[in-house]
């Protein structure tokens, strides 16, 4: 599966099968059913593992294996329901790909396709709250305090904002719990505050936050923020 003619051949079959299916059934097709059986031994396998850490390793190490038909889905489905599909969506949330997961994701909320019944989320609930989350876990994660681990850890806000930004668009009109839809908000808000300079925009989300669950745990930070923000203008007008 992993030599170029393969990768070729199965994208191009699996662009083909997901082009041609009844948007209205499960997804179908040779390419399916492969990558489908593939799929259910990399979970059996990940089953067999207890840390969490090494399921994500073992994870990123079993995703370029689906890469090419997720492609093929991406590039001509017209919607099918394909667990395949949301479950490499899923597994690039685990591992950090957030790219990857949202592109997949914009394909999923525009077609409306389900969780496999093993996830007790829907969709835009899956895709707000991992996002957050794993967003999160990287703002969280030590730098270097060098001008040069600064300056990395400011481009890594600033490619979450952007990730958290598309997520919060994506997933704007979805009916969901108040909860997930402010840990997004709080991410985001985090996001902006770390890249440097956009005060007013993060404390915006962190507001919104806070007014869809009182306990998100960000009063403090927008205090300090709204500080920030008056002096920041009185300075501007001395």
């Amino acid at each position: 599966m992993h030599s170029p003619a393969r990768k070729h051949f199965a994208r191009v079959s699996a662009a083909l099968a997901a082009g041609t299916v009844d948007p209205n059934q499960p997804q179908n097709g040779e390419q399916y059913e492969l990558h489908a059986a593939a799929l259910y031994e990399a979970r059996r396998t990940l089953k067999g593992i207890k840390s969490t850490e090494a399921k994500i390793a073992k994870k990123r190490e079993l995703l370029p294996e689906f890469d090419a038909y997720v492609a093929g889905v991406l590039e001509a489905g017209n919607g099918a329901q394909d667990d395949v599909v949301v479950t490499i969506m899923l597994w690039r949330l685990d591992v950090g790909d957030l790219a990857g997961a949202l592109a997949i994701a914009e394909y999923a909320l525009r077609h409306r396709l389900d969780t496999p019944d093993r996830f007790e989320r829907d969709t835009p609930s899956i895709v707000a709250e991992q996002l957050a989350e794993e967003a999160m876990r990287q703002l969280e994660a030590p730098h270097d305090d060098t001008d040069e681990g600064r300056a990395q850890a400011a481009n890594t806000a600033a490619e979450l904002a952007m990730h958290l930004s598309r997520a919060e668009a994506l997933t704007r009109d979805a009916d969901m719990h108040d909860p997930i839809r402010a840990k997004l908000h709080k991410a985001l808000g985090y996001a902006e505050r770390a890249r440097g300079g956009h005060a007013v925009e993060a404390l915006r989300h962190l507001k919104r936050a806070l007014e869809l669950n009182d306990r998100a745990g960000v009063k403090k930070d927008i205090e300090r923020l709204e500080r920030e923000v008056k002096n920041a203008g009185e300075q501007a007008n001395a």
